[in-house]
């Protein structure tokens, strides 16, 4: 395998959750996040800004609408792209701070309240990436983890050989005539040192790595070449070759994806390259967080483990482990949630507080606030996009998408937003965009091949999962402000009137029933039109707000079908499960305070912490349900509005 694509290592800087000095003036902040800024890596990228921490996809109820596959883009534009990605971010974090003052606060996105009583502290999220470590918890309830490198053994697999015989010159011209990517209609490698077994080695080597490929043995002027020519057009590419996979194999080889500061998609898009295959052939249960050490299962269609296993040696960011074959793949939704094990480092609670706060945690739970990343990071929030598409104001949506936005952005963004306002001429405005792959370039390109009458199908061209996801975010939004109005007006406790869940039919609870009902036992609706709403004052504050934003709550069908909102029910409060604790105390904010499924694999010791060094740390340990947000339960320990807008208010030293 060639190893030339380069996996970059990226320092993380610190995110420091100091509390405001008048407390008051927060009083009713929330919603701890997932915050870290790359700096730019060694090799000169810098891999951006970014704030995830859901435990996972969206509400089983959306999970119709999201199909588990990645499509790239040509590949000459991905490259590009890839290129570009990072122009204009030469570490500038004055013009990051800048661009947060109009970010969004937890206040703005209906994050105002919290269940506990103790007094909040502050600590250090995410000082290093690998102080967030996410491990899948599979629907038997089996934990994920990444504990044995060995590969299944197969008398089908190829030798190890394979991997080694072709030069790399080789695999370019092949990898060039498998992607159709010159006119050559075949490519023929000579044969050095010809035997029977080289000869056979080779045409293992080109069927194995590069599918859709098949080989035969030429004579020329005395020599031997293996020529390889297309088996069967282009769709050979896409179905990896059938009839050389063994019947009595499982087609999927499931295995353990453990990786470090990548997100599920990039790391399967990175896969997919190395094992020159295309991306939709992956399968998963739930995209993973960038910003952290996650552990999780995949499958692939077709590949063996040994070939899988061979990435070890090629890539830095990920390991690939515990391979077996099985005959389905993996569908989305199907976990039972994440196991996360976090630490918050150079905390100031006394020891009261932190045993307050996580018995708290552990006894009464958190709100189940959709988390700040649902709703963006930049002046112009998801959630108004996807109110305007509600509205079907199309204009609406074209104008928040490409209009000149407060705050800073990379270059090209602003000079594209510029001549957008200027001459509304997308031709002219892509022409600024050298990243085509961002959604301002895909509707751009949407509106020069449609025109600016059509702007439903110019919004069309953007991939259906970010479309979704627009409305998916006012759905949120308005679900996140009518739960703090709900604990608001009636607290912890269950009131006739409120919805609960019997199956998955929700009930409303009667007076005579209340009883038998906790907090825990009520659900709130995502708007849409097959819920029902509370009998109480809560259930009028869903039409008022709707009302404001010109929606009609008995009218949640769109006339076009993917913009058509069903609705969910989601838990108010949940209560983290296998919740544990300790703290310790450190001198080097460097060290690791807890080992890793590659540290343990690899032998790594622990380092010998101090019984009384100069910072503490909270360690902590919890399991959530998917679509629940790890940084809410963390704000619910602190106590405080982490919002990005509201840490660089605070703290911009940690900028410098």
């Amino acid at each position: 395998l060639h190893c030339a694509l380069n996996m970059e290592t990226v320092e993380m800087s610190s995110v420091s959750l100091k509390r405001p000095r008048d407390e008051d003036d927060v009083a009713n902040a929330d919603e701890i996040k997932r915050q870290k800024i790359s700096e730019k890596s060694k090799t000169g990228n810098d891999s951006g800004q970014s704030v995830e921490t859901v435990t996972e996809q969206p509400d089983k109820s959306l999970l119709e609408d999201t199909k588990n596959e990645i499509i790239p883009n040509e590949e000459s534009e991905e490259q590009e792209d890839e290129e570009l990605e990072d122009i204009d971010e030469d570490g500038d974090l004055e013009n990051f701070a800048d661009m947060m003052k109009h970010g969004l606060t937890e206040s703005d996105v209906g994050i105002t309240k919290f269940v506990s009583s103790h007094k909040g502290f502050s600590g250090i999220l995410k000082e290093r990436y690998s102080d967030f470590v996410v491990h899948e918890i599979g629907k038997d309830g089996r934990v994920s983890h990444l504990d044995d490198f060995s590969v299944p053994v197969d008398d089908e697999d190829p030798s190890e050989e394979t991997f080694t015989v072709l030069s790399d010159e080789d695999k370019q011209r092949l990898e060039e005539l498998q992607l159709l990517k010159n006119k050559e209609t075949s490519v023929a490698i000579e044969v050095i040192e010809d035997t029977k077994e080289k000869r056979t080695v080779i045409h293992q080597a080109v069927k194995s790595l590069f599918p859709g490929l098949e080989t035969k043995t030429e004579d020329r002027d005395g020599k031997k070449y293996i020529v390889a020519y297309h088996a069967a057009g282009k769709k050979a590419l896409a179905n990896p070759r059938k009839h050389s996979w063994p019947k009595s194999r499982g087609s999927y080889c499931h295995f353990v994806l453990y990786k470090e500061n990548k997100d599920t998609m990039d790391a399967i898009n990175v896969l997919s390259k190395f094992l020159r295959v295309k991306p939709n052939i992956f399968s998963y249960m739930g995209t993973k967080d960038k910003r952290a050490i996650t552990v999780q299962e995949i499958a692939v269609l077709r590949i063996t483990a040994q070939r899988l296993a061979h990435l070890n040696k090629c890539l830095m960011n990920f390991k690939l482990g515990n391979f077996s074959y099985k005959n389905h793949p993996l569908k989305l939704g199907e976990l039972q949630g994440n196991h996360f094990t976090v630490v918050l480092r150079n905390i100031t609670g006394t020891d009261d507080q932190i045993q307050q706060a996580m018995h708290s945690l552990r006894e009464i739970g958190f709100i189940n606030y959709y988390g700040m990343q649902r709703f963006g990071t930049t002046a112009v929030p998801t959630y108004q996009i996807g109110r305007a598409i509600l509205q079907n104001n199309w204009n609406e949506v074209m104008d928040l998408i490409l209009k000149p936005r407060p705050g800073a952005e990379k270059g090209y963004l602003v000079k594209c937003r510029e001549e957008w306002a200027k001459t509304k001429d997308p031709a002219a405005a892509l022409k600024k965009l050298p990243v085509k792959r961002c959604v301002e370039g895909q509707l751009l390109r949407g509106l020069l091949k449609y025109g600016m009458k059509n702007i439903i199908s110019a919004f069309g061209i953007i991939p259906r999962n970010n479309r979704l996801m627009y409305i998916h975010s006012y759905q949120s939004y308005v679900w996140n402000n009518m739960v703090s109005k709900r604990i608001e007006e009636y607290g912890l406790r269950a009131v006739p009137g409120d919805l609960t869940l019997k199956g998955a039919t929700a009930v409303h609870i009667e007076e005579g029933d209340v009883d038998n009902y906790t907090i825990h036992d009520v659900v709130m609706p995502l708007p849409g039109f097959d819920v029902i709403y509370p009998k109480h004052k809560i259930g009028e504050a869903y039409k008022e707000m709707l009302v404001a934003d010109n929606l009609d709550i008995n009218n949640m069908r769109h006339k076009i079908r993917d913009y058509s909102l069903s609705g969910a029910y989601r838990k108010i409060i949940i209560r983290p499960q296998n919740v544990s604790w300790e703290v310790v105390a450190y001198d080097d904010p460097k060290i690791p305070l807890f080992s890793t499924d590659l540290d343990k694999l690899e032998g790594k010791p622990l380092p010998v912490l101090p019984t009384d060094g100069q910072f503490r740390a909270l360690k902590m340990e919890f399991s959530l349900p998917p679509s629940t947000y790890a940084t809410m339960a963390i704000r619910e320990v602190l106590k405080m509005d982490t919002s990005i807008k509201n840490q660089t208010q605070l703290n911009t030293t940690w900028l410098r």
